[in-house]
């Protein structure tokens, strides 16, 4: 088996509400690229990649050029194992690991596909018919994120992320996290999240002042010192996100003590042949995992449920139904939560079909 074309198209996903975060950071529309690489048996394997602007190195409109960089690497080899082209690729182009990721995830479609595998049987085994899922609440006014949580409880989720720092001052962001702590009921797992919004003194403030409540924070400022600062200071479990995004960044959150949790996303690492290795040191380490991804619709989310579902479910903190967050559906057999778990596909590879008379005619052919 060949590659002998690869196709790009440049998506754009629209939330399904406004989308707040920390720092003035926002998801209203956003460009998602999804590929497709072609073989000379007539197998096709899909991936996708979608940055948030603004929100770690990766830039949507950077992918095409970097995959134009990296075709005569690509083209005319054989896709199947992944790990294999990859660090071929890698030698060629030096990190890119976003427009990688992409590339990555369709070459596990391949191999899935080829060997009439879904994905989960070649990256650990089924470990879970259904996974949690979180439900991530846009900051805005205090009593309307507690709304959001009590709808979303309805629908049986169990786990709320709560976006902080948008309002840029820490008493909104301590009614932030009471209101919807105390509109879940004890049990249910509330972390407040700052995505780097913050400084260590005022992430301090918050955390005290909450530290009565089963809380737990995520990311609130840049760097692994300045989070494990703020939880030597607080005393509450510290969930990191865009600062561990590699081996030498996950063993450094450990020797500091500040990652009982940690967010794998698979542009973060570079797809997953590189989160499942990152998966796999945290199963050593001790940290519960969310296994995710930045943002994206159903190729991306097919390929995180995948991961998540081959990873022990005493170890998985939750995972994420990113394409449930926005429209349109690139794949209508893509997976939906039901009552706050999701189950992966398995069909072969991704188990998903992307409908290709949404996305027209690529923008990019490389041949």
């Amino acid at each position: 088996m060949k590659l002998k074309r690869i196709s790009i198209w440049h998506v754009d996903l629209t939330s399904h509400e406004t989308y707040h975060m920390a720092s003035g950071k926002t998801c209203a529309t956003v460009e998602t690229v999804v590929i497709a690489l072609d073989t000379d048996t007539g197998l096709t394997g899909w991936g996708e990649v979608c940055p948030i602007p603004h929100y770690l190195p990766a830039f949507a409109r950077g992918v095409a050029p970097a995959l134009t960089d990296l075709a005569p690497t690509l083209l005319g080899a054989n896709p199947i194992g992944p790990e294999a082209l990859m660090a071929r690729a890698e030698a060629h182009l030096i990190d890119h690991r976003y427009a990688k990721s992409a590339l990555d995830i369709a070459l596990w479609d391949l191999t899935g596909r080829a060997a009439n595998l879904p994905l989960h049987a070649l990256l650990g085994g089924q470990q879970a018919d259904t996974m949690p899922l979180y439900h991530s609440i846009t900051s805005i006014a205090p009593d309307d994120m507690a709304a959001i949580a009590r709808d979303a409880q309805t629908t049986g989720i169990t786990q709320f992320q709560v976006k902080l720092g948008a309002s840029g001052d820490w008493q909104t962001d301590v009614e932030r996290l009471t209101n919807v702590r105390e509109t879940v009921g004890p049990g249910p797992l509330v972390y407040g999240d700052w995505n780097c919004g913050t400084t260590s003194l005022e992430a301090t403030r918050v955390g005290r002042a909450v530290a009565h409540l089963d809380i737990m924070l995520e990311q609130p400022c840049a760097t692994i010192a300045e989070c494990a600062r703020v939880k030597n200071a607080t005393g509450l479990p510290m969930k990191l996100d865009e600062a561990a995004h590699d081996t030498a960044t996950l063993l450094d959150a450990h020797n500091k003590e500040c990652m009982d949790a940690v967010a794998l996303k698979l542009s973060k690492f570079g797809g997953l042949s590189a989160t499942r290795a990152a998966r796999d040191l945290c199963l050593h380490l001790g940290a519960k995992m969310c296994v995710e991804d930045t943002w994206g619709s159903d190729i991306t989310t097919a390929a995180l449920l995948h991961l998540a579902a081959s990873t022990p479910p005493a170890r998985l903190l939750n995972t994420c139904d990113l394409s449930g967050y926005v429209a349109p559906r690139i794949a209508p057999d893509g997976p939906t939560r039901q009552s706050g778990r999701i189950s992966p596909p398995n069909g072969p590879g991704l188990g998903i079909t992307p409908d290709r008379d949404l996305l027209g005619p690529p923008d990019l052919i490389l041949d």
